[in-house]
């Protein structure tokens, strides 16, 4: 369960101001259906961190213990320092195509979050914990804590949220996981 709760809350803080927030406030503004937009966010979110979980849980099989613990007390360090960079959305993520709300929005978050930060987080995470499952669940149920009241309350929340609050304690919990880990605080995972 420690894998669900920190991976929940590493990437709820993450989202706040990330692009694909950004996308998904672009996405209610123009189509003003809140229910597929938000399922659809669910069905990329799930496909795009489970592939990404996989990537990190095959990592695991690569490296072994001491590189690995090198490797993601590194990579969560780096982590923290680029959470701290203000996301904007590139025009292309902007582009709405023409096949519903409920495509246009899968279609769409899916992309955007290729190379995202929680995308890449969900990695990290998985190599850490070596529990796809409840990563997956964790960063899925992250994305919708920060994305679901981005869709149906966007306008009314967009400007009171301390976004530079909300990114320097992201950042703040990914530095102490890459201390600890480079400390060897993973030691009892294996690496």
């Amino acid at each position: 369960m420690e894998a669900f709760f920190v991976s929940t809350g590493i990437v709820a803080l993450a989202e706040i101001g990330d692009k694909t927030q950004l996308l998904a406030f672009l996405l209610a503004a123009k189509f003003r259906k809140p229910l597929p937009i938000v399922l659809a966010i669910l069905v990329a979110t799930i496909a795009n961190h489970a592939f990404a979980a996989a990537i990190g849980t095959w990592i695991t099989t690569l490296l072994g213990p001491d590189i690995l613990r090198w490797v993601l007390g590194v990579s969560f360090l780096l982590m923290a320092g680029w959470i701290l960079v203000p996301d904007k959305l590139d025009e292309g993520d902007a582009k709405l195509a023409k096949y519903g709300v409920f495509m246009t929005t899968l279609i769409a978050f899916f992309l955007a979050e290729m190379g995202d930060k929680t995308q890449i987080a969900t990695v990290a995470l998985a190599a850490q914990f070596h529990s796809f499952f409840w990563v997956v669940a964790g960063t899925t149920f992250g994305m919708m804590l920060a994305n679901a009241p981005a869709v149906y309350f966007g306008d009314k929340i967009a400007n009171r949220m301390p976004v530079k609050l909300v990114h320097r304690i992201a950042a703040a919990i990914f530095a102490v996981l890459g201390i600890a880990t480079l400390l060897g605080a993973g030691a009892r995972f294996g690496f």
